[in-house]
This record gives C-alpha cells, structure tokens and sequence, in this order.
C-alpha cells in the first residue's frame, strides 16, 4: 500500500507540474485583471520551442528561456489587444488559443518524429530524499522544473500577499481607477503581469516536450491549458491553492492511466474534464458566497473612466 501512495503521490507531481506553471501564469495575469484565456496556445508554443531548441542546441537552459521567451511574447499579442486596443480579453484569449494552436501544427511538422539526444534529467534532494514516505514521494527522482514551480508558487504568493507590489497588482485587479490615481500605472503593470504569466505558461509547455515526454507531437498539451485556467478558477486566484489544485488534477489524470484495467477507460478519459467542470461550479459558488474574484477581471480599463 505504501509502494501505491508513493508512486501514485510522485506520478502525480510529475504530471501536475504541466499544469502548475500554467495555473501559475493564470494567476499571476488575472489577479491584475486581465483574463488569459490563450494559456493553451502559448503552453502549445512553449512547448515547441523548447522542444526545437533543445533539439537543435541540448541545451536545456537555452530551451526552457526560449519557451518562455515565446510565451511572453503570445501573452504580449492578447495583452497588446486587449489592454491597449482594449477589444474583448475573452476573444481575444480564443483566438491566441487557436493560433498557437494552428501556427505550432505548420512550424513543428519538422520536428515530429524527432528524438531528443539529451533531456532535462530527474533529480533527487540530498537529504530530503531519505525522509520516510514523503521523501520517496516528492523528493526521489523528480525533475528540477517540479521543485522550480513549487517555488515559483510559494514566492508568487509571497508578492502578490506580503508585498507593496503585490498590493499593486491586486488593486488593480479590483479598482483599476483607484489605483491609477495613487499613481499606478495600470497599463504597464497589466502588462508586465500578461507577459510574465505567458512566459510561466511556456514553461509549462517545454516541461511537457523536453521532459514529461520528451518529444514533439501537434496538438501535444490536449486541453491542458483550460485545465490550468480552471485550477487557477478553483484555487480563488492564490498561488498556494494552485499548487495543491494542480496535485489534485495531475492525480486524475495519473489515476485514468493506472485504474484503465478494472474501469472502463472512456470513464477514465471523462474524469478529469469532469472535474474540470465541478471545479469551476465550486469556485463559482466560492465567489458568490466570498467575491474572491478580482472585481475589475475582464474590464478594460480607460484613464477618466470608472
């Protein structure tokens, strides 16, 4: 029994860390008011630029810094969109989906089929890894992007909650015009936090092709992107929550492989958009009942107006 939590439990963080940077960047993008629903066309992108660079370079530093490099510059495009030319952020969202999408299919045929000579290796924690249980479960044979995110999350509430930036950013969030006369500046500050949760979102792609699984496949993240937004839904916009949503959806899509053989597998495929949907009923419940979502999410904002 102990053997199955442990493999189950690391299987999960595993998966889970695709999800986690996404979730991450959703956050991140919308606690400032903008909605990001392009996660999965730049998770797409990132994730064939880190495979291309990794690819043609083997070097996995240059290929996890060239994926977020193109995830910040997809956010740009809705930011540039959304935030300057101030059309709707859920269309725009769409539409990034769908290029991302479409543009990642053309650019990666040549890349399909292709091996990678060296990958971005698991690790283990000296010391943490002898822990009973816990150290087998999250800190044996992990790869450096899992801690990395973890980290990211807990320094990312950190900002947004114990921090004058943070306050910043969260005000924006909720009063955009409030924030803009104590000398904000919404727009660059909107735009900084877009393009940063791009680049966490591109992160979460190359984790996906250069060592989850590491290869090049069109359409490779299947709907990754929406689960991500819908963690970072569920999760009330905080980081912390992120990281325990992102476990809890990396489990499901662990348990749909591991339970294939006594459940009949079109169940198990359903679960995790299942929940998906259950999620985002609870958080909308969560914001009914607590208003935990940023008031201004989705609004664009115009100097003189309120």
């Amino acid at each position: 029994m102990e053997e199955i939590f442990i493999s189950t439990f690391a299987r999960s963080l595993a998966f889970g860390t695709i999800l986690l940077w996404g979730a991450l960047g959703a956050v991140l993008s919308e606690r400032s008011g903008v909605v990001n629903l392009g996660m999965e066309g730049m998770m797409i992108l990132g994730a064939l630029a880190g495979f291309a660079v990794m690819q043609t370079s083997g070097n996995a530093l240059l290929a996890i810094a060239a994926a977020a490099l193109v995830g910040a510059l997809a956010a740009g495009l809705h930011a540039f969109v959304s935030i300057t030319l101030k059309a709707n952020q859920f269309v725009s969202g769409l539409a990034l989906t769908m290029l991302g999408l479409g543009l990642s299919g053309v650019l990666g045929k040549r890349f399909e089929g292709l091996p990678l000579f060296t990958q971005l290796e698991n690790i283990s924690v000296p010391g943490l890894s002898s822990i009973p249980i816990l150290g087998k479960a999250v800190f044996t044979d992990q790869n450096p992007l899992t801690y990395a995110g973890i980290l990211v999350g807990i320094l990312l509430w950190v900002v947004l909650f114990k921090t004058r930036v943070g306050i910043q950013i969260r005000s924006i969030g909720e009063n955009p015009a409030a924030a803009d006369a104590l000398g904000v500046n919404v727009v660059l500050t909107r735009y900084v936090c877009t393009m940063l949760g791009g680049a966490l979102a591109g992160i979460g792609g190359a984790f996906l092709s250069v060592a989850y699984r590491p290869s090049w496949t069109e359409g490779m993240t299947g709907g990754l992107g929406w689960v991500a937004v819908s963690i970072a839904i569920f999760a009330a916009w905080n980081p912390l929550g992120a990281i325990g949503g992102a476990l809890f959806f990396g489990g499901l899509y662990h348990l749909q492989f591991r339970l294939q053989e006594s459940i009949n597998p079109a169940l198990l495929k359903m679960m995790p958009y299942l929940s998906v949907i259950l999620a985002l009923a609870l958080g909308a419940l969560r914001r009914k009942s607590r208003g935990t979502a940023p008031a201004a999410l989705g609004l664009p904002y115009q100097r003189g107006q309120r």
